[in-house]
C-alpha cells in the first residue's frame, strides 16, 4: 500500500507529540496486523513493514522453503525459486503479500490504534520526562482545590494531587496560583505516571538556594547540610572551596537580595545560613547561632558536642520546643547537648571557657 499522506502525517504527529517515529510505527504495525488477522487466516509469521523512502506499507511473511507444502507459513521449493533461483529447502523466503482489502483495513484500524497506542506512548514519554526530574524543583499551577488536596498542573498534560499537609501553613493557595514544588518520587501506573510532590521537603529549600546562587552552581560554594521545620525555620550549612569567597555572603547576596527571593517562595519561612567548618568547635558554634555559647566539649569519635551556656541563656539556646538545638544538630551532622553553668556544676562536668565574651 502506497501512502504519502500517511508518512507526512507521521512526521507531524511525531513532532507534535514529541515521540520517536519508530515507536509510533511499532504500535501502528502491531495494530494493523492484529486488525488484518481478525478478518483473514494470516500466517503467524506475518508482519507489517514500513518503507519511508518509498512511502510504502507492506504485509510480509518469512516463509519456510519445503519440498511439499503441508503447513501455514511454508512455500514449495518450486515456487520459491521463482523469486530466488539459488534458494534451497530449509531456507526462509521473505514474501510480500498485497491483499486487495489490506489498504482498507489499515486505514480503518488507524484511528483505534492512534487513540489507544499513542496514549500509552504519551504516558511513557511523560514518565521518562518526570522520572528525570525526580529530586528536582518545578513550577506548577493550581487548577482546583478541595478539602484534602490541591490539584496541580505540572505541564506535559500531567496533573497531580498535592495533599494539604504537604503545603506550608502560610501558602496562599487559589485557582491559578503558581507555586514551586519538589518532586519526591515518580511511579508508573496503569493510568500513567504518578508524580509525588511536596512543599515541605527540605530539598525544596536546597533547590531554591541553588537557583539564586551562581557560586553554588559553579561548585565554588557547597551546601553541606540542611535541616527544616517546614513553614517555620530552616538552617543551612554552607562551605566555600575558595578562601576568597564568603559562602554565607554568596547565599545571602548583596543587601540580602538572593535570600529574599528564596524567602518569598517560602511565604516568609525563616532561614539561618551559617558557615560549615572542618573544626568541630567552630562548626557547632556557627550551627547554634544566634545562641551565646561559652564552652564546647567535642567528642570526635561519637560526633557529639556538649555545649555550655549561661543559666539565663539556656532556654534561648535550646530554642522553642528544642528547635534551635535540633536544627543545628541535623544540619551540622553532630549530636548536640546544651547545659547551663549550674547544671555542669551539679553534674561535675569540666569545660574550658571560650574566649568569646567577658564574664558577666
Amino acid at each position: 500500500m502506497i501512502s504519502k499522506d500517511f508518512f507526512r502525517a507521521l512526521d507531524v504527529l511525531a513532532r507534535d507529540k514529541g515521540i520517536e517515529k519508530e515507536k509510533i510505527l511499532d504500535i501502528m504495525g502491531r495494530g494493523i496486523l492484529n486488525a488484518y488477522k481478525k478478518e483473514h487466516q494470516t500466517k503467524d509469521n506475518a508482519r507489517i513493514e514500513f518503507n519511508e523512502d518509498k512511502n510504502e506499507i507492506s504485509l510480509v511473511a518469512d516463509m519456510l522453503v519445503v519440498d511439499e507444502v503441508e503447513n501455514p507459513g511454508e512455500i514449495s521449493l518450486e515456487e520459491a525459486k521463482e523469486s530466488r533461483k539459488r534458494i534451497k529447502v530449509g531456507d526462509y523466503l521473505k514474501v510480500k503479500e498485497t491483499p486487495k482489502d489490506f489498504g482498507r483495513i489499515a486505514v480503518s484500524s488507524a484511528k483505534q490504534i492512534l487513540t489507544q497506542g499513542l496514549k500509552q506512548l504519551e504516558r511513557e514519554r511523560s514518565y521518562e520526562i518526570f522520572k528525570n526530574k525526580e529530586g528536582e524543583m518545578i513550577n506548577t499551577e493550581v487548577i482546583s482545590i478541595n478539602r484534602g488536596f490541591v490539584t496541580l498542573d505540572l505541564g506535559q498534560n500531567v496533573e497531580t494531587s498535592l495533599p494539604r499537609k504537604e503545603l506550608l501553613k502560610s501558602d496562599d493557595i487559589y485557582e491559578g496560583a503558581r507555586i514551586r514544588v519538589y518532586i519526591t518520587k515518580v511511579e508508573m501506573t496503569t493510568k500513567g505516571p504518578k508524580i509525588f510532590v511536596s512543599r515541605q521537603d527540605k530539598n525544596l529549600v536546597k533547590r531554591l538556594i541553588e537557583q539564586v546562587t551562581p557560586e553554588i552552581q559553579d561548585g565554588t560554594v557547597e551546601i553541606m547540610g540542611i535541616a527544616r521545620d517546614a513553614g517555620d525555620r530552616c538552617k543551612v550549612a554552607v562551605y566555600s572551596h575558595d578562601e576568597n569567597v564568603d559562602p554565607v555572603g554568596s547565599v545571602v547576596g548583596y543587601k540580602g537580595a538572593r535570600i529574599k527571593e528564596v524567602l518569598a517562595s517560602l511565604e516568609g519561612e525563616k532561614i539561618d545560613i551559617y558557615e560549615w567548618s572542618k573544626d568541630p568547635i567552630n562548626l557547632v558554634l556557627n550551627a547554634l547561632e544566634p545562641a551565646k555559647i561559652i564552652a564546647v566539649n567535642p567528642d570526635k569519635k561519637r560526633n557529639f558536642a556538649l555545649c555550655v551556656v549561661k543559666d539565663k541563656d539556656l532556654t534561648s539556646a535550646i530554642g522553642s520546643g528544642g528547635q534551635n538545638a535540633k536544627l543545628a544538630a541535623q544540619s551540622s551532622g553532630w549530636k548536640i547537648e546544651i547545659k547551663s553553668i549550674s547544671q555542669c556544676k551539679e553534674e561535675g562536668i569540666r569545660y574550658r571557657r571560650l574566649d568569646l565574651e567577658d564574664d558577666e
